[in-house]
C-alpha cells in the first residue's frame, strides 16, 4: 500500500501541513492560551511522528496517516477559535473569520 501514496504527494501534504503549523503558532487565541497551546502541541507531536514514520521506518502510509490527524488538530483549532486565523488555503475557516 505504500506504493500508492506518491513521494510528490505526501510532500505536498507535508509542505501544507508544515505551513498551517507556522501560521497557527503565531496565532494562539491569548483568551484560550492553554487551550490553544494543548492543541498546538498534539498537532506538532503528530506532525514530528509523521516524519518519524517517513523517514525513519519508510512507512508512508502511517506518515499520511500522522499528518492527517496533526492537521484535524490545526482545523479543530481553528473552528474553535484557539487559533485566530483566516487562511481557508491552511484550515476550515472563512478567510475574513478573523
Amino acid at each position: 500500500m505504500n506504493d500508492i501514496i506518491t513521494s510528490e504527494k505526501i510532500e505536498k501534504y507535508f509542505s501544507v501541513t508544515g505551513a498551517a503549523l507556522d501560521k497557527a503558532k503565531q496565532a494562539l487565541n491569548k483568551d484560550q492560551l492553554k487551550d490553544a497551546k494543548d492543541a498546538l502541541d498534539m498537532a506538532q507531536r503528530y506532525y514530528d511522528d509523521a516524519k518519524y514514520f517517513l523517514h525513519e521506518k519508510n512507512d508512508a502510509v502511517l506518515a499520511f496517516a500522522a499528518l492527517n490527524y496533526a492537521h484535524g488538530w490545526l482545523d479543530a483549532g481553528a473552528r474553535l477559535r484557539l487559533f485566530l486565523v483566516n487562511d481557508s488555503k491552511l484550515f476550515t475557516v472563512d478567510d475574513n473569520s478573523t
